[in-house]
């Protein structure tokens, strides 16, 4: 394996959007290094189960519907 080519992997401080804090390895900055998250798993809909309304600009997914709407039995 050669030497000096991988990044450092070190400590650092991961705060979550409630301000909960973890601590963990990764290659992001330098050694204690803050990592403030903007979207996390206790925040993004996409685990938490949120509902996302699919907006309809200019009829386009009124099409897509019409021409491919029988392939997905809908």
């Amino acid at each position: 394996m050669k030497q000096g080519i991988h990044p450092k992997y070190h400590a650092i401080k991961v705060v979550m959007t409630d301000g909960t804090e973890l601590a963990m390895r990764s290659c992001y900055g330098a050694e204690g290094d803050t990592l403030n998250l903007d979207i996390d798993p206790k925040s993004h809909p996409a685990w938490t189960g949120g509902t996302q309304q699919l907006l309809d600009r200019g009829g386009r997914v009124s099409r897509f519907k019409s021409k491919f709407g029988g392939l997905f039995g809908g």
